[in-house]
């Protein structure tokens, strides 16, 4: 995000010409108030339709029956610098009275969460990002920028780029995993997508940046819940997806809800203002998590309300969702002396700056051609909703080689989750249609499958034995889709026990008594503890929420139309009590083995179920002749892949580290690289990898970057634990 000279000079004028009021105003994020007999903020009712408390057919009544107050008097008189809403045509009616009636015409920018797609809604995070694929983080945020922008959302509330490493965390599913490379690729895509393209307003919207940060580590994956790390931890694992962002060029960022280490991320001056603001150089402004600054009252850091605004807006806090806070109490705090004007010029500064290079100041408006063709999704994008969801689904088990499957088989589809639109689009998830959505079930009728639907039981659904007896005398395999409901992930969804939830184990237990073989389909939006399947059923698909073109997707990767390629983002644990666990842990003084005296559980063992970067395909392939080469200011990696199965397949071939001795102690593996490599049946390809020197340190405690001599070992293979390893000693 830069600025002209120009630009930067209009902006500088304006701020002189502001009252103080009116550069509180610029600081004010409002949401559209739901009056009269449902009389809750417009944040409240998105919250309530994500989690489950009102269903989506209701919040469509509220929404075209109940009065909203869009805070038009507030916009008039300069009190309002955004607003959230996706309706185009109140947009341009909200902009048109901040540009021609508020005495000096700034526009509102226009904030909506989009954290997957806005109509055309394509896979959840952690499932986009086990296909390791860049090219398609960025093509799917370039279309949601598009999407939204048409809809008069120049501001997008993504990406999610909070590195998760405990299941039970609900919003696991809006993130990209557990991996801090992976993640940090993950996130300048992801910005270039939605940034990027600056040939027409119409191409780009404002990233946002969010969680900032550490709200995945959040003690006991319960949501909101405090956080506790070494600055160590925080630098190697936590910030790197948020600062690749930031030097992206991300032009906002969103505060976490959660506290680190007894300072709350909404006011804390450490990760604001002296890394993001400072260390970082951020040109863009930050803006609290909803009612965040309140909320810093209830944390006990704050006395009152007042105080909360003073504390966020010294320490870097530039806008306020929800609260109203500054706008009631900073221009008497400044006049009290509590508060420095030079904090609100900073924020507002940075705030103009990034509507400024939003060209809101040129043209503000939706082009009402735009708005009359916003009903019908274009094939282009149904067609990349499709491609995303393909490539996300991970093959976890394939034992007996049931998939592929043949059209000519009979297949009993059972389970309520084939069937649900709703339940195909995953948390946070706003605009779409059920019209739009694609099911499992619709999804195997457009490939033109032979097959009967029963609905047989569900996550929230009874046991149904009759229509379990009548699948197994109708197909000739049974495809089971298991898993959970989307409002049992996302937001204010942690869970103390992430196994497959209802009588869903119970139903698949019936399905194997019957003899027949079955497969099942999962469908979640976070890792699951699946050790009783896994020791039971010989085929596990991972299925995630793949959005609008999930059945589809579904479909073609069980006829062999698409190939599985899809790899785990986060580690599969055998049992809940293993939470948290993930692959780039350091190592202890008693590494888990099978002596009792080791960093195991008496019960589950030390090891995980599926590894982080694992997934199957329906070939196989071989890892031969790892090389190192030390070429001075870098490796050279190399490593022959053959596919030795009989179809064709893509692999996604991975690189990972470890410094074996170091001042601090140091994971047992670090991603460092990934390429995808597609191979015919017996084919194979020398593939390359090149390791700057420069990317194998870490940071200590002190928040210092170091390189330093000593063994290293390479290690290149099909995911996280199945790899070839060279050692070698570098001196830096």
């Amino acid at each position: 995000m830069k600025l002209t000279q120009a630009q930067a000079e209009k902006v500088e004028a304006l701020l002189r010409e502001m009252t103080l009021d009116e550069k509180i105003g610029q600081m004010n994020l409002e949401s559209p108030s739901i009056v009269g007999g449902f009389d809750v903020s417009f944040e409240e009712l998105i919250e309530m339709v994500n989690d489950g408390r009102i269903p989506q057919e209701e919040f469509v009544k509220i929404m075209s029956t109940a009065k909203r107050d869009f805070h038009e008097d507030d916009i008039r008189a300069g009190r309002v610098g955004a607003m959230m809403g996706d309706d185009p045509v109140k947009a341009n009616e909200l902009q048109k009275i901040a540009v021609e009636e508020s005495r000096l015409g700034i526009p509102l920018m226009m904030g909506f969460d989009v954290i997957h797609g806005f109509r055309t809604v394509y896979p959840i995070a952690i499932a986009e990002a086990g296909s390791f694929e860049p090219d398609l983080f960025r093509r799917t945020a370039r279309m949601a920028a598009r999407e939204s922008r048409a809809h008069g959302v120049n501001w997008n509330f993504a990406p999610m780029v909070d590195v998760a490493r405990d299941a039970r965390w609900g919003r696991v599913s809006e993130g990209p995993g557990e991996d801090p490379y992976l993640a940090s690729c993950f996130a300048r895509a992801k910005i270039d997508g939605l940034q990027g393209d600056t040939s027409s307003k119409e191409s780009y919207v404002a990233a946002c940046l969010k969680h900032y940060v550490a709200y995945g580590a959040c003690e006991s994956g319960r949501d909101y819940n405090t956080t506790t790390m070494a600055n160590s931890l925080l630098y190697n694992a936590y910030l790197p997806p948020f600062k690749a962002a930031v030097e992206e060029g991300a032009a906002t960022v969103m505060a976490s809800f959660n506290d680190l280490n007894g300072v709350p991320c909404t006011l804390n001056r450490f990760t604001l203002r002296e890394i993001l603001k400072e260390c970082w150089s951020f040109p863009g402004f930050v803006v609290s998590d909803a009612n965040a600054i309140r909320e810093c009252v209830v944390h006990g850091i704050a006395e009152d309300e007042p105080t909360a605004g003073v504390m966020a807006a010294q320490a870097g806090m530039d806008m306020d969702m929800g609260t109203e806070i500054y706008l009631n109490n900073l221009k008497q705090a400044i006049e009290d002396g509590r508060l420095d004007v030079a904090y609100l010029d900073e924020a507002v500064r940075r705030i103009l700056s990034v509507k400024m290079w939003l060209g809101l100041f040129d043209n503000p408006y939706v082009p009402e051609e735009q708005i009359a063709t916003n009903e019908v999704i274009p094939q282009t994008n149904l067609d990349l909703a499709l491609e995303a969801g393909e490539k996300s689904i991970v093959l976890l088990k394939n034992d007996d080689n049931l998939l592929p499957l043949s059209k000519s088989q009979k297949i009993s589809l059972v389970g309520t989750l084939a069937a649900k639109p709703e339940e195909v689009i995953g948390a946070w998830a706003m605009s779409w249609k059920p019209s739009d959505c694609v099911t499992i079930l619709d999804g195997l009728k457009n490939q033109g499958a032979a097959l009967e639907y029963f609905p047989c039981g569900g996550p929230d659904a009874p046991m149904n034995d009759e229509e379990i007896a009548a699948a197994a005398a109708y197909g000739d395999v049974i495809v089971a889709v298991v898993g959970e409901n989307v409002t049992m992930t996302g937001e204010a969804s942690s869970k103390a026990d992430i196994s497959m939830p209802g009588a869903q184990r119970e139903m698949l237990q019936k399905l194997l008594d019957t003899g027949k073989p079955v497969i099942a389909l999962l469908m979640n939006g976070r890792p699951m503890a699946l050790e009783w399947e896994a020791e039971h059923l010989s085929t596990l698909v991972e299925c995630w929420h793949l959005g609008i073109q999930m059945g589809n997707a579904v479909a073609k990767v069980l006829f062999g139309e698409a190939v599985p390629q899809g790899k785990l983002a986060s580690t599969f644990p055998k049992m809940t009590g293993q939470c948290p666990i993930y692959y780039n842990h350091p190592n202890t003084g008693r590494p888990g083995s099978k002596s009792k005296f080791t960093s195991r559980y008496l019960d589950a063992g030390f090891s995980e179920l599926f590894p982080f970067g694992y997934g199957l395909s329906y070939t196989t392939f071989q890892y031969d002749d790892l090389a190192v080469e030390d070429k001075g200011d870098h490796l050279a990696v190399s490593v022959k892949v053959t596919n030795t199965g009989k179809r064709s397949g893509v692999e996604t071939v991975q690189l990972y580290m470890q410094d074996v001795v170091g001042s601090i102690v140091r994971p047992v593996k670090e991603l460092k690289g990934f390429t995808k490599v597609s191979l015919e049946a017996g084919a194979s390809a020398q593939v390359s990898f090149t390791l700057n020197k420069s990317d194998m340190g870490f940071y200590n405690n002190d928040g210092k970057y170091l390189l330093e001599d000593g063994t290293f070992r390479i290690y290149v293979g099909g995911n996280s634990r199945d790899c070839l390893m060279q050692e070698l000693r570098l001196v830096f």
